[in-house]
């Protein structure tokens, strides 16, 4: 039988790293702010409460490893463990953070790792033909919360009190976050979600109280008997308070010539550029 050479293959029984080599591996990682979409509109006690951006640190070969691994990819944690990863403050829990927020952790990271250029195929919302974009990641486009007084909306710390114009009810709404965002994305994938059931789905996530009512029971009976009106009229009011960041470029079909404005993917290739 053959054995190996410790010297020319490196296997010897001290496995300790030189001194001198660890001197020179000392460094503090190259972190990054990131604006918050937010604002640090969050409750009392949480870590970002308040706070205009987040610190992150640039991505890593093992955070490469982390958004390659096949266990996690099936388990469609890949992109969570990698956001958790990249925080510096790991008191912040991602799935905690506002969908806005995410986005935007989610950018900054992609474009320190990989650059700013983004080239994505996009189905044509027409004929569903491919198209291939170019997104520019360096300049997104952000969105603060807004609230207009013909609304009749009010602000009460994290919760948004909007009265309906049929039932004249109170409803309060909350901003939805990473946890809500995996729900739906999970419910949708285990066909959970029945396509016309996205609306009362995500309006039961959304609503926190019915004159101030803040039971499970009171919710989902309000949701499933709310007038189209009222639906609308709730839906309308959170896209308005919701703060956003989009990354947008104009699409014109090569196929049928359908023009449009449409938003950067977050799908898998994202991360994959190679792919």
């Amino acid at each position: 039988m053959s054995r190996n050479n410790p010297d020319r293959t490196g296997a010897h029984d001290d496995q300790s790293v030189p001194s001198e080599v660890l001197r020179k591996l000392e460094f503090v990682s190259p972190t990054e702010l990131v604006d918050l979409p937010s604002k640090g509109m969050y409750p009392e006690g949480h870590p970002l409460a308040g706070k205009q951006s987040v610190e992150i640190k640039f991505m890593t070969a093992k955070d490469e490893d982390i958004l390659t691994s096949q266990s996690l990819l099936k388990k469609g944690v890949a992109i969570e463990r990698f956001m958790q990863n990249v925080l510096v403050d790991k008191s912040i829990n991602t799935e905690e953070l506002y969908i806005c927020d995410r986005n935007a952790i989610l950018i900054a990271a992609r474009s320190s790792g990989y650059g700013s250029h983004y080239e994505a195929r996009v189905n044509c919302p027409n004929c569903q033909t491919a198209n291939t974009l170019s997104f520019d990641l360096s300049d997104p486009d952000v969105k603060e919360s807004v609230i207009e007084e013909k609304w009749n909306i009010e602000q009460n710390g994290i919760e948004f009190l909007v009265t309906t114009p049929m039932t004249k009810l109170k409803v309060g709404l909350r901003l939805l976050i990473g946890r809500d965002e995996n729900y739906l994305a999970q419910q949708m994938a285990d066909k959970k979600i029945k396509e016309e059931k996205n609306v009362s789905t995500q309006l039961r996530l959304m609503i926190t109280s019915v004159e101030g009512d803040e039971s499970r029971s009171t919710i989902d009976y309000y949701v499933e008997n709310m007038p189209t009106q009222d639906s609308r009229y709730l839906r309308n009011v959170y896209q308005m308070v919701t703060p956003s960041i989009r990354i947008v470029e104009d699409l014109e079909c090569h196929a049928c010539g359908h023009e449009q404005e449409v938003d950067v993917p977050f799908g898998a290739d994202f991360f994959w550029p190679d792919r």
